[in-house]
């Protein structure tokens, strides 16, 4: 006999339920997959195919890390196997290992230097290391063997959006269209390529195109509600949003967005059990916490705007605007040590947020901090040099300190601007008045006794603010 009656009966049946799970795989069945190819393995452990194949079933319900130990399984009954290296290095990728990546991947070109997707494949990973050209040059490395791989062109697109390259990154995407028409959500990457670069008609066009292909995608219908919402179609970003919570009634970002709306139009009826709502079903969503504590200062609870004010804080965002909104909250309830906390890490983030810049020079003010209030202010100017708050409080604070000559560049420049106020009109009759009773001292303290000059410098130090 070339074969044992029992061990032939076990491979047969390994391999029975190896093709069920391909079936159940195809038909999105992943937990019954799963079962069928972890008893397949019981049967037949020494099969490199079965755990790449629960690999792949892994992957596609974004369970890496586990995926990662199948591929090091069969990696180990076949070293030398490229489609499994390959995944493994991709996996990698999706879990941040960079490191394994590359050498996986290089690993491979050695094995076999005409491998396409050794390099196609290694273009996202450069990407997420923020090595661009590198990326590059895999791409032209796979194109020499393949000039018309779709995910070679979507892989560069995605670098190409990363850097801002906006135009250049809708072309590859269109190419990769033209190559593969099925390519998933790449009429989404194409809509969203044509938002950032300012074309929205365009956008519209293939955000509708890719919800004619998926209509339940609820990442699709989010993004396009706010792309609605960004060019003021409020009414149709409000029915996204509730198309959002009929296919997922817990979506705190719908519920979120839908919250937002309602508060701009100040109904806050409305709004506020809708944020409630959002953080009830996320807690660690971030913006609600801020709406609630603006509500509550609005409506005079000061104790209940800090707390919900410190609780956003506690979320620990990383992104410099909602920080800088945080800080210029803790500003208005008082607690300038936290604002300055907060509008300090807006700073790390962002060194180019004038608004971080702005409310740090308010801070001082509130302190006292002259000097440190100017640089601060010189900051936004430098950035935005016809923001008319930082002349505005930068002509204040000139005023307070007796520099006059200073405070009337600043009211001239802002006053020549087209977003400038009435607020402006206070500061400037304060400063006239300045400088009339600064003349009039000077005048008088060539001819008045010691103690008249000093009653004028009091009289000419009431016309600032305090």
């Amino acid at each position: 006999m070339l074969f044992d009656d029992t061990e032939f009966g076990y491979f047969t049946e390994a391999e029975r339920k190896a093709r069920r799970a391909f079936e159940l795989y195809e038909d999105g069945r992943m937990p019954q997959a799963l079962a069928e190819l972890e008893t397949a393995i019981e049967l037949n452990p020494s099969n490199s195919s079965l755990h790449f194949n629960k690999g792949l079933t892994l992957d596609s319900i974004n369970r890496f890390d586990d995926a990662i130990s199948e591929y090091e399984i069969a990696l180990e009954i076949a070293p030398s196997d490229m489609e499994i290296l390959n995944s493994l290095a991709i996996d990698y990728t999706r879990t941040g290992q960079y490191d394994l990546a590359i050498d996986t991947f290089e690993y491979i070109e050695q094995l076999s230097p005409s491998f396409e997707p050794c390099y196609c494949n290694r273009i996202i990973t450069y990407t997420e290391m923020g090595l661009h050209d590198l990326a590059e040059q895999m791409f032209y490395l796979a194109q020499q063997l393949d000039s018309d791989c779709p995910l070679c062109y979507y892989n560069i697109g995605n670098s190409l959006f990363v850097r801002g390259d906006y135009k250049r990154a809708i072309h590859c995407w269109l190419r990769t269209a033209e190559l593969e028409p099925a390519h998933p959500q790449i009429d989404y990457r194409i809509a969203q390529a044509y938002w950032a670069d300012g074309n929205n008609e365009h956008a519209r066009e293939y955000f509708l195109r890719e919800l004619r292909t998926s209509p339940g995608d609820v990442d699709v219908i989010l993004d396009f509600g706010l792309f609605l919402l960004e060019n003021d179609d409020t009414e149709s970003a409000k029915e996204k949003f509730n198309r959002i919570l009929e296919l997922t009634p817990d979506s705190a970002a719908a519920l979120f967005y839908l919250a937002e709306i309602a508060f701009a139009e100040a109904d806050y009826e409305r709004a506020i059990p809708l944020y409630e709502q959002a953080l009830e079903t996320d807690g660690t969503l971030v913006g609600p916490h801020y709406r609630l504590a603006q509500y509550a200062l609005m409506t005079g609870r000061q104790n209940h705007a800090r707390n919900y004010i410190a609780a956003e804080l506690r979320l620990a965002p990383e992104d410099d605007n909602v920080l800088v909104s945080i800080g210029s909250m803790f500003l208005a309830l008082g607690d300038i040590d936290t604002a300055r906390n907060s509008l300090l890490k807006a700073v790390d983030s962002n060194s180019s947020n004038a608004d971080a810049y702005y409310y740090l020079g308010l801070a001082d003010v509130l302190q006292g901090r002259w000097d440190d209030a100017m640089a601060f202010f010189a900051n936004v100017l430098d950035i935005a040099p016809n923001d008319v708050r930082a002349l505005r409080e930068s002509a204040l604070v000139c005023l307070a300190t007796g520099r006059l000559s200073q405070a009337a560049e600043h009211i001239r420049k802002a006053k020549a601007l087209p977003g400038s106020d009435a607020s402006l009109n206070p500061i400037a009759r304060k400063l006239r008045c300045a400088r009339a009773i600064e003349r009039t001292a000077d005048l008088l303290g060539r001819y008045c006794p010691r103690f008249i000059r000093r009653l004028a410098r009091r009289i000419a130090s009431s016309c600032r603010p305090q």
